[in-house]
């Protein structure tokens, strides 16, 4: 027994060691940050899941890892993880299957679908098993510094919350135990902040959108840049960021109001068994319910968001005094004009959001068996792509709420209903004339969601949640 276990870790440490040669690009007996992130590329790994491996394993502190420190880290997370698959394997013969893939996750409040366990195994199962062995397990997560059961699940849900500047889409779920840990806050804490940076940063292609939206193509002709050149001249450089203020104040209270109806509604539909896993369409049904539930709510600073957007120089001094302005010429119900366009809206959006995204994120997986789960690139690719879907569906319903939304701002125009604005645009205008201001808004989706995703990352590092997964 003895010497077949000292043969054992001559072969790992064997193994370690043509490890350490293929990332120690410069072979100069060490690797740094920079050479871990052009050999582990391609893995799926945060720039925080590389820093995090360095810190952890670089003893005597000199920012990087010789041959030694190397050994002795990938010893100790080998450990970790053996420990982590035996607690997986429940019956002991060496192999894990979607069934304890499925129970363990539950057992931390982590509930999944049969489909989705076994869409998990097939993106290690490197032999077509269709079970996972021990080697299976280690290669997949050798380079991932998780801890704990937990931090697998997190990989695995891969999750994370970009913002498009179209706060449509069905929220993240979370497992009981993160919401008892405080974690979904400090996330959805993050992704308020990344959605704030998102939005003042493309905020001049959303008003340029929203004039195109309400203007027509009567009264604003011209490309992006003649239109920028008007706003320029009317205002100055700071009137392109109108309306941001309210555009960024509403994220916060959105994203905690939906959260917490997705949360209540999905209880509901569950009767009571906690258990008990939603299907995806079962998902967008709540989530489509809980937007409702949150664009309810906030709905009157969205109407804010457009009058302040379209505002003139000098027209409102501020959020307070736009407020006071409509309550005191047209009344409180001016604060819901656009509101049954605006709730039509949220089911093709978030559905076909949902529904591109799975579907994206499914045939990569199918694709890829035996790889890490979806990189970086991949996983904001897919989120770019779906948003753009889901926006080509519900965009006309958007700009009739916008239109709604303005109808006061507009000197002279009638007040119409949703039905008659649809017939109006169609007359005048054309079918493309429903689609009028898109192009600013797809313009800025992949700007959008890079931004998002960058700020995104570093604000869950510094609040200390940046755990290795994303959507």
């Amino acid at each position: 027994m003895g010497p077949q276990r000292e043969e054992g870790d001559r072969d790992r440490r064997e193994r370690w060691a043509e490890l350490f040669d293929q990332l120690d690009l410069n072979k100069d007996g060490r690797i740094d940050l920079r050479e871990l992130r052009a050999g582990l590329k391609g893995r799926g790994l945060s720039r925080g899941s590389l820093e995090r491996m360095v810190k952890v394993g670089d003893t005597n502190q000199d920012g990087v890892l010789d041959f030694e420190e190397f050994i002795q880290y990938l010893s100790n997370h080998e450990k970790q993880l053996r420990l982590m698959f035996h607690r997986l394997d429940r019956n002991n013969d060496g192999q894990i299957d979607a069934a304890e893939i499925r129970d363990c996750l539950r057992s931390i409040g982590v509930n999944i679908s049969k489909e989705d366990a076994t869409r998990i195994l097939k993106s290690m199962d490197k032999d077509g098993t269709m079970t996972i062995d021990w080697n299976e397990w280690r290669d997949h997560f050798l380079f991932n510094p998780l801890t704990n059961m937990e931090d697998v699940a997190r990989f695995w849900k891969r999750s994370m919350m970009l913002d498009t500047g179209e706060q449509l889409s069905v929220p993240d779920d979370f497992s009981e135990e993160e919401k008892r840990s405080g974690y979904v806050w400090r996330q959805l804490l993050a992704g308020a902040v990344a959605g704030s940076v998102s939005r003042t940063g493309t905020a001049p292609l959303d008003r340029l959108k929203v004039f195109r939206q309400v203007h027509g193509s009567s009264d604003f002709k011209g490309n992006a840049l003649r239109a920028f050149q008007s706003m320029f001249k009317e205002g100055g450089l700071w009137s392109l960021w109108r309306g941001n203020g309210v555009n960024v104040l509403k994220i916060a209270p959105e994203m905690a109001i939906k959260f917490t109806a997705y949360e209540q509604i999905k209880s509901m539909m569950r009767g009571g068994n906690e258990a008990t896993t939603l299907r995806v369409h079962e998902r967008f049904v709540a989530g489509s319910l809980a937007g409702a539930t949150a664009q309810t709510a906030i709905y009157p600073l969205e109407v804010l968001k457009t009058r302040l957007t379209l505002r003139k120089t000098g027209q409102f001094s501020g959020i307070a005094d736009c407020a006071k302005q409509i309550l005191r010429r047209e009344g409180l119900a001016a604060f819901y004009k656009g509101y049954v366009p605006n709730l039509l809206s949220i089911v093709p959006y978030a559905g076909i959001d949902l529904a591109v995204y799975e579907t994206l994120k499914l045939a990569w997986l199918n694709r890829n068996r035996g790889l890490a789960d979806p990189g970086v690139t991949v996983l904001v690719g897919c989120g770019a792509v779906s948003s753009t879907c889901g926006q080509l569906a519900s965009y006309p319903l958007a700009l009739i709420r916008t239109r709604m939304q303005a109808q006061d701002s507009v000197r002279g125009d009638p007040k119409l209903s949703m039905l008659s604005l649809l017939r109006n645009i169609v007359i005048q205008e054309g079918v493309a004339g429903l689609y009028r201001g898109i192009s600013p808004n797809l313009l800025k989706i992949v700007p959008a969601v890079s931004v998002s995703y960058v700020v995104y990352e570093y604000t869950r590092i510094m609040m200390g949640v940046d755990i290795e997964g994303g959507i």
